[in-house]
Formats: structure tokens, sequence, C-alpha cells
């Protein structure tokens, strides 16, 4: 027999337990069981006032960055709308059925100020590493190193070649982006005295961004031209568990220099140096391998890289 529904009146009242709409093999309760936040508030404790409106929970801004990227949500606007309608979301990020999602310039301002100015990202990143380590995922004995290209978010079109002058006072003010290059510049000098500085060519690049001129100009081969960063990540060989990451522009000597700069962090903050450490011909430089063996007593195992070929990726 066919059923209908009997009565328009509404309940008055619901007995409604968010957990018990959660599946037992949800990725987020996984996630749950190991990630804790406990000292996050501690850690950004001196970078908020004590007077005035509460702020928005450091905790909750980072639950849902985590359902972003574990979901592929890159948009924080969509990222807000998910949250607000899909109950998983809601438990994992510890709010009721009637409590307010953020707005999602609230992402933004943060991680360029408080975010930012706390490092707290890596703070995060640390803690979850520490657990690897706890969980005995981390061996130590042999870490690898690489990089991955990441488009910026610029557009192709919008930029100069890199011997055209620019005044970046034009329009309304050069933007934050533009800002940072400038006081980069500023401290380290100009791109050619970098490069310079670094025993590379002191060759300009051939596009600049006009919207983020710390990207850099490159390409795949046989793929079109884009702006774009590199990560840097060193791994351990154990269970791949990622030690560190570094971002740097698109350009080879940066993303070699990294390697330093991770392997060294990684040993004052967590005690702990490769015996090996395994890379591509990338990494193969005079500099690089004497660096690796006689400062570090580091094994390298990575192809050398022979005289004549050309060491940058910057087209």
């Amino acid at each position: 027999m066919m059923g209908q529904r009997s009565g328009d009146q509404e309940q008055l009242f619901y007995a409604f337990n968010l957990d018990d709409h959660v599946p037992k093999g949800h990725l987020l309760r996984g996630i749950d069981h190991f990630f804790d936040a406990g000292d996050l508030r501690k850690h950004m404790a001196s970078f908020y006032s004590h007077t005035g409106r509460p702020s928005i929970d450091p905790e909750l801004m980072i639950r849902m960055l985590i359902v972003g990227y574990c979901f592929g949500i890159r948009s924080e606007r969509r990222l807000c709308e998910e949250v607000h309608l899909n109950l998983a979301y809601r438990w994992f990020c510890r709010l009721g059925l009637e409590d307010a999602v953020p707005d999602h310039s609230t992402f933004s301002k943060n991680r360029h100020g408080r975010f930012r100015d706390s490092d707290m990202l890596r703070h995060v990143f640390e803690s979850v590493l520490r657990r690897c380590m706890n969980e005995g995922l981390v061996g130590g004995e042999g870490f690898a190193i690489d990089a991955s290209v990441i488009k910026a978010d610029a557009n192709r079109t919008r930029g100069i070649a890199g011997t055209e002058a620019i005044d970046w006072s034009r329009g309304e003010g050069p933007s934050r982006a533009v800002r940072e290059y400038l006081a980069t510049l500023d401290a380290n000098g100009t791109d050619a005295e970098v490069i310079e500085a670094s025993r590379e060519p002191a060759t300009q690049p051939k596009n600049i961004s006009l919207t983020d001129p710390a990207a850099r100009w490159t390409a795949a081969p046989g793929g079109p031209a884009f702006y774009a960063y590199s990560t840097n990540y060193l791994i351990d060989l154990h269970a791949g568990i990622i030690m560190d990451v570094e971002a740097t522009p698109a350009y080879r000597t940066p993303e070699v220099d990294s390697t330093r700069t991770m392997i060294d962090r990684v040993e004052q903050r967590f005690r702990l140096k490769p015996q090996r450490l395994v890379g591509d011909t990338a990494y193969g430089t005079a500099s690089t391998l004497a660096w690796m063996i006689n400062d570090k007593a580091i094994e390298p195992h990575v192809p050398v890289l022979e005289k004549g070929t050309r060491s940058d990726d910057t087209f």
C-alpha cells in the first residue's frame, strides 16, 4: 500500500547526534583519530589581543583547511559552503548544526596576517611529523629530495619582457605580491645580482609577471610556458613521510639551495640527519656534492652533473 504523509505540523524537538551520521570508515574519522591541535592556541596566543570581540578559533580554520586539502576544494568560498552543508565536515570541524561557518574572507586575511607571522602552518606540519615519528614511520637513515612545479595564480598574458623597465607604482599602486617582491630585491639585490651571487649565469628572466613578479616563467618540454613556483620536498625513505617543505621560485639554483635549508632545519628541530641523500642530476653540482660529503658527512646517491650541462630550467 502506498504511504502518504499525514499532517503538516513539524516536530518541535529533535534528537540529533552528528557522530551517528558520519560513516565509520570515513576518511575524516581516521584523520581526527591522529590529528591533535591541542597546543595550537598556545602557539597563537601572542598574536591575538586580550581585549575586543572574540576571534575565529584558529583550530577551526585549520580543520577547515584540512578538509579542503583532503577533498580537493581549492576555493575558500566553496569550502565554506561545503562545510556548511556537509555533516561529516561539520563533525570534523567541531561545528554543531546551528554553529555558523566563518566567512571565506577570514582565511585570506589570516593567511597574510597571523598565519604568516606565527608560522602556524609549519607548526601544524611539524606537529603531524612528530606524530609520525612517534608512530615509528620515520627511519631517519635515508632521505630523498625533489621539486615539483606549481602553477602560479598569475595570468600568462599579464607580463612583460624581463629586460623592460617596470614602473611598479602605476595604477592603484603595487599589490601585496609586488610589495613583497620589491622588499626581497631591496634585501638581496636585483634578480641578476642574486643569480650571480649563487654562481649561475646572470641572465634576466624572459618574462616577469605584473601580478606576481616572484613567480618564474617556465615550461615543461613540449608544453606552453607559464608562471610558476617550486615546492621542494625532503622525504624519508622508510615510509615516504615528508620531513620538510620549502617553496622557491621555479628556478634551479634556489631549488638546489633549498636542500641545505631543509637538511639543516630537520637536524636543528628534530636532531635527525640522514646518512644518505637521494636526488636527481639537478643536485649533482660540485658545490652541492662537496657540501653533502665534506660539511654534512652525508653519502650522496646523486648522478654527477656533467660539465656543459645546463643547470637551470628558466625559459
